[in-house]
């Protein structure tokens, strides 16, 4: 049933997405989620005047990408009336898809032996020796079209004595070799109607009626072939095969020179204007040999196949460019240009596979360059520490002299590799890619919010974080004010929150751009994108003390997680766990998301779950565990990212809750050096909770360590109100609290005298 005429229904975004992917009209590739709620809004407006049920038989072959837009939209069915079902064949080596994981799944099994004995009866009426059928039945294993097909394969003789009947193939080749010995009992003109007709891949039967007039072949088909190939195919709107095993029995049983005779005839009919891809398509192969006109035909299918957000089909476009070039550095840069749209479709193990292709015959300095960009991406997104950086910061080097655009973005994803694997890594520290970035050239003009990033965070891992706290502070101005592409807004706002917004306490700053990179991220369907983003989110709720809020983003993380497949490490439900004070759940989560990162090198995620703990622990009162961890955290890496300054308050705290005076001062000696750069109300807040907690003891209330007169009129003197206090450091303690409470008078008495 045609859908598209429902397509008025959804909105704008969405209904472009599926306009742009089926190339009804052109636009920026969209994203693959956005096509996945696109089709999700499609389904439920049509349900809307009747229910709608949609059955995929034979899910697996599906491609990729439709799998993983239809699974999304499958998951997400609610209470809309309707239903979706896909039928997929499970084997040895592809026991489920991850594309469809979360779905009810029913298992169906083969039928009973008396089943299976009827139903063989019914369709092949005659003499069978009892020993074949018995055989027969057991090797088919109850699946009805084997029990309908292979009998077909062998003569009555055959059936009746069981000569020859079955092999040890497995049951599909073995059912697949049934429809080649049934083809191959059909007429010449015959074996060579169906073979144009399973090569042509969209099953229109005016191509295919073209191209048999093209072979010559309609004057010697007569009505009885006509009976026969009823028998196999069906000729209506579209050509349907009885049986996707039998169209693939029927091209392979033909021999290459065939196969490619018809390729080149359905090349000829097809309407090169009209559907030039499927045209360039039988031209590739119809091609016995190298064809560069061929291949230029498939990289500008490849083209028109990216710009509809068909990442997997241009690879599949360039990868037979590639191999019909004959000029051996043209070929390893198809082959490179196949192994980046492989990649940018999820397919790691196929793009590394293209990759070393390309590697071997790629000359020039900048196809290496990227071929190394391309090398440390794949690692990125498989293992986001470990080598990675080492990877990227070699590309970036080669790229330097070549493009300097690209060579400061890859410096920058270098660095970004670094940071999430901490001490962890292995290859190249975060300070060599530093040193490095700070020797690369000036941006090219006009100067984008990520080369002040850059230029930032190399100042900041070299001279310390006051030297680069101005130039971050104004690469946030420039997120912040300046108007970017929603590719290069989704590509680093993240990692300008984390390590600028985030680790110099500017809350607004975090709050605007996490804000509007989770707005971007959902408007924009970069649900791949949206974990990532709602993670910081989460966070600063947490930190602000709105845990509501809190619950509710990581309720829509876990959702969107589960659609996607796309993981990110539990950050956010641990801190929130530990927030809450919920010992055994936090504790779960750190430990399980510990070892996670530490397998992958990430050792961020280390670093985090110091912090982490120390929270926990210091809510709870159990300061001795609550210092082993914050100390722990602080420790692992010296940086100050948010998790280790926040680490300094919980070491703090924990120390001088448990009588460590000296290293309580000599943390809080630690944390004012950055948080005098920083000159946040967050910082300084923080600062003054430090100081009043190493400072004068005497007037502890109850003569619990914690903050005295003179530590609650110098946080009350830093923030102009108790009352502004209270609502902005969500770092206070219950305890803590109190003790502000208790000196209120004398506090805000002082700051009126200031």
């Amino acid at each position: 049933m045609p859908l598209f005429s429902d397509l008025h229904g959804l909105p704008q975004p969405q209904r472009d997405a599926l306009r742009i992917a089926f190339g009804l009209e052109g636009g920026n590739p969209p994203d693959r989620f956005m096509v996945g709620l696109a089709a999700l809004g499609l389904f439920a407006e049509v349900a809307q005047d009747r229910p709608l049920l949609l059955l995929l038989d034979d899910a697996q072959w599906l491609d990729r990408a439709s799998a993983q837009v239809l699974g999304f939209a499958a998951r997400r069915l609610g209470s809309e009336s309707v239903g979706v079902v896909f039928a997929a064949r499970t084997t040895p080596e592809q026991p489920s898809w991850p594309e469809l994981a979360g779905l009810v799944e029913v298992h169906i099994t083969g039928l009973p032996d008396d089943q299976a004995r009827a139903l063989l009866a019914s369709a092949h009426p005659g003499p069978v020796d009892d020993r074949v059928l018995d055989r027969l039945i057991a090797e088919c294993q109850g699946n009805p079209l084997a029990l309908l097909e292979l009998p077909r394969g062998f003569t009555p003789a055959e059936l009746a004595g069981g000569f020859g009947l079955l092999d040890a193939a497995a049951l599909p080749s073995r059912i697949e070799e049934s429809f080649r010995r049934q083809v191959a009992a059909q007429s010449p003109t015959m074996r060579q109607v169906l073979l144009v007709a399973a090569a042509e891949p969209v099953g229109d039967p005016v191509l295919v009626w073209r191209a048999v007039d093209g072979l010559g072949l309609s004057p010697d088909i007569d009505v009885a072939d006509r009976e026969d190939a009823a028998a196999f195919v069906r000729f209506g709107a579209r050509v349907t095969f009885r049986h996707p095993l039998l169209r693939s029995a029927i091209y392979h049983a033909a021999t290459p020179e065939q196969r490619r005779n018809v390729h080149r005839v359905l090349a000829q009919v097809t309407d090169p204007v009209a559907d030039p891809d499927r045209q360039a398509w039988h031209r590739a192969q119809a091609a016995a040999g190298s064809d560069e006109e061929v291949a230029a035909a498939l990289e500008h299918s490849a083209g028109r196949a990216q710009a509809r957000g068909g990442p997997a089909a241009a690879a599949a476009f360039l990868e037979r460019a590639a191999e019909l070039t004959a000029d051996r550095e043209r070929h390893g840069q198809r082959a490179l240009a196949a192994a980046e749209a492989k990649q940018q479709a999820g397919m790691t193990d196929a793009s590394l596979g293209l990759l070393a292709v390309a590697n071997a015959r790629l000359v020039s300095k900048l196809d290496r360059a990227r071929a190394d960009l391309l090398r440390g991406r794949i690692a990125f997104s498989m293992n986001r520490g470990g080598e990675t950086p080492a990877v990227l910061l070699k590309a970036a080097a080669a790229l330097t002299p070549l493009d300097v655009r690209l060579a400061r973005d890859t410096y920058l994803e270098a660095i970004r590799a670094g940071w999430f694997a901490a001490q962890l890594a292995s290859g190249a520290s975060l300070r060599q890619i530093a040193e490095a970035a700070r020797a690369a050239p000036a941006p090219v003009e006009p100067v984008r919010a990520a080369d002040l990033l850059l230029d930032g965070l190399a100042v900041r891992y070299t001279d310390g974080y006051p030297s680069g706290a101005p130039i971050l502070k104004q690469a946030l101005r420039v997120f912040r004010t300046r108007d970017m592409s929603a590719e290069e807004e989704l590509r680093w706002s993240w990692f300008a929150v984390t390590t600028a917004a985030a680790d110099l306490l500017d809350d607004e700053a975090w709050d605007a751009l996490a804000t509007r990179f989770v707005r971007l991220a959902r408007d924009q369907g970069a649900l791949a994108m949206l974990p990532m983003a709602l993670t910081v989110q989460i966070i600063l709720q947490i930190l602000a003390g709105d845990l509501a809020v809190a619950r509710a983003l990581l309720a829509e993380q876990t959702a969107v997680a589960e659609g996607t497949e796309v993981r990110e490490p539990a950050y956010a439900a641990q801190l929130l766990a530990a927030w809450k004070g919920d010992e055994d759940l936090a504790a779960n989560l750190i430990r399980a998301t510990t070892s996670e990162v530490e397998q992958r090198g990430e050792g961020i995620g280390v670093v985090s779950a110091g912090w982490m703990e120390g929270v926990l622990f210091n809510g709870l009162g159990q300061y001795e565990a609550a210092f082993a961890a914050a100390f722990r955290g602080v420790e692992s890496w010296p940086e100050p990212a948010i998790s280790t300054v926040l680490a300094l308050v919980e070491l703090v705290t924990a120390a001088a809750y448990t009588g460590r005076l000296q290293v309580a001062a000599e943390a809080a000696g630690r944390l004012a050096d950055i948080t005098r750069a920083s000159g946040t109300d967050w910082a300084l807040g923080l600062q003054a909770r430090c100081d009043a907690l190493v400072g004068d003891t005497s007037d502890n209330v109850a003569g619990v360590p914690g903050i005295g007169k003179k530590g609650a009129i110098d946080l009350v003197t830093t923030f102009g109100s108790l009352d502004a206090l209270l609502e902005r450091s969500g770092e206070l303690r219950a305890k803590q609290r109190e003790a502000l409470q208790t000196h209120r008078a004398e506090a805000l008495t002082s700051r009126e005298l200031v």
